[in-house]
């Protein structure tokens, strides 16, 4: 029986737009639908919580398996060690904090902790992933729980959150955020970064576009309807900025999901033809990170 009801306001307006296969897992179709009430695009027949793991068991998803074999992992692990540190600047600059307290929820097998944990903060991890999670472990010597231990956090306690990538992956959108704002000091920060489907990569390469990553990923943002959900919990974006390295490895993705081969000449010209136009149209890039605050 599908599901016709919007995950962000509920409304049951909704239309199939169009099937995205599982390049990575499975194979499988999966429906993405839109929302004719507020725009949100959401993968419409996805698994429920209590089936999605299998969805994650290979070694092709590289933020849980921390593979470096064959050519792409090894872009992502090149790319992962030189966007951390920036990570951690960010964090810094819109804290105010040069040590403080953070969660990162969703912390895959613990790059972003270790970076924070070296750099004098008091870390904490969330990863539903038991293999990942053993990995953040090892990595960090930090606390890396289940996702069930929010409601043990302490309210008004932690400086800033953290979501690399992962809020596209949280099936209980909207109580999670409660908990995650619960938790969040009144002066604290919640970075979220997820794929824009706005951008020009989305476009060009259609339902080959490697971020739509059926059914892993529930949630299809942009910065529209991210607005629309951080303001329905008492929140405002202060500030959206770029993630430029996204669009060529996404780029270099969805050429081998499009071509059956990773053609590295097309996606550098495909990712360079994005980040130029997110350079002048602010807003487009293939991924976005947030900076968020409570209003007031």
């Amino acid at each position: 029986m599908l599901n016709l009801q919007c995950p962000l306001c509920s409304s049951g307006n909704v239309t199939i737009s169009f099937s995205v296969k599982d390049y990575t897992v499975s194979s499988e179709p999966f429906n993405l639908a839109t929302c004719n009430n507020c725009d949100f695009l959401f993968t419409e027949n996805a698994p429920h919580v209590t089936e999605i793991g299998k969805y994650y068991q290979s070694d092709d998803y590289i933020s849980h398996s921390n593979s470096n074999k064959g050519f792409l992992n090894s872009i992502y692990q090149f790319v992962r060690k030189r966007a951390v540190s920036s990570k951690r600047n960010l964090l810094i600059s819109f804290t105010g904090k040069g040590k403080g307290s953070m969660l990162d929820y969703g912390c895959g097998t613990g790059a972003f902790l270790a970076e924070m944990k070296f750099s004098g903060w008091a870390v904490q991890g969330i990863e539903p992933d038991a293999g990942a999670r053993t990995k953040a472990i090892d990595l960090t010597g930090a606390s890396v729980e289940e996702p069930s231990f929010l409601s043990s956090i302490s309210s008004d306690s932690v400086d800033a959150i953290t979501m690399w990538h992962v809020l596209e992956h949280v099936h209980d959108l909207n109580p999670t955020l409660n908990e995650l704002i619960r938790i969040l000091k009144h002066d604290g920060v919640l970075v979220v970064a997820v794929p824009n489907h706005n951008s020009y990569d989305a476009a060009f390469y259609g339902k080959y576009w490697a971020a739509y990553d059926v059914p892993r990923h529930l949630y299809h943002f942009s910065p529209g309807t991210m607005k629309k959900l951080m303001n329905m919990h008492g929140l405002t974006i202060v500030k959206m900025l770029p993630m430029w390295y996204d669009s060529f490895y996404v780029s270099l993705l969805s050429e081998k999901y499009k071509h059956g081969k990773s053609r590295l000449l097309w996606a550098v010209v495909i990712g360079l033809l994005s980040n130029i136009n997110a350079f002048f149209k602010p807003g487009v890039c293939s991924s976005q990170i947030y900076v968020i605050r409570k209003q007031g």
